[in-house]
């Protein structure tokens, strides 16, 4: 059984009509629909909760972390992401979805400003770059978000471990759209479609991308020891 945490800000759906059409339960509610099953238990966590939902006991119970923000990063107490970032080292999964690129936790983890270059509403084809990658397992050589916002690069970020998934946009832009990175002890997942104006989550080949990266990203172990901790993360230039 992997224990799965989805951490959603909650906000959008709440404070848009036309995001809530998308998600009427929210962004979580509908990637813990698909990710459901008989080896992955569920539990919700967003901003307005006790702790941001992000507990002691949450925190040392969960395996892979979803984090999915946007408008409201500053308003995650520097301590829940020091707890998250500690729990990341010690081995505990992170899967960062599009603007969380700007969140404390994704900043804290890779040391660099995640900074890129963004547009609204343009399509995009998402390229499997590296088909053999675990993550990329069942998905085709390409697919197509008929609407999706659009990234480019440059990316502020260190050099991943593996890039799995390009985004090519109409405009004619490129995106490191599917990448990873090693932290420690735990594994990093970042993955850019999700924009909540647009039906991305109900997408298979991503709902099968964030299946797949589930199983990739759960430890084998989590140490309680300081070992990983102190192994702390070097990026690179």
């Amino acid at each position: 059984m992997i224990n799965v945490t989805i951490w959603n800000e909650f906000k959008h759906e709440r404070n848009s009509k036309n995001v809530r059409k998308v998600y009427p339960e929210g962004i979580h509610k509908a990637i813990g629909s698909f990710l459901d099953s008989d080896d992955i238990n569920i539990t919700y966590a967003t901003l307005d909760m006790e702790s941001c939902g992000l507990t002691d006991e949450v925190i040392n119970n969960t395996d892979v972390l979803f984090w999915w923000g946007h408008m409201a990063h500053n308003e995650v107490p520097d301590e829940i992401v020091t707890k998250v970032h500690d729990a990341v080292l010690k081995g505990m999964g992170l899967i960062v979805l599009h603007s969380g690129h700007e969140s404390k936790i994704f900043k804290s983890m890779l040391g660099t400003a995640c900074n890129l270059r963004w547009r609204d509403n343009d399509r995009e084809r998402v390229w499997c770059v590296n088909p053999g990658h675990p993550i990329a397992a069942g998905i085709p050589e390409s697919f197509e978000l008929p609407q999706e916002e659009m990234y480019g690069e440059p990316f502020g970020i260190p050099n991943p471990d593996d890039i799995i998934f390009m985004g090519w946009f109409a405009g004619g832009e490129v995106f490191r759209s599917g990448c990873t990175f090693t932290r420690g002890c735990g594994r990093i997942f970042y993955f850019q479609p999700g924009h909540e104006e647009y039906p991305i989550y109900y997408n298979e080949n991503v709902q099968k991308i964030l299946k797949n990266a589930v199983k990739w990203a759960a430890p084998t172990r989590k140490l309680d020891s300081l070992a990983c901790v102190h192994a702390a993360e070097k990026p690179e230039k």
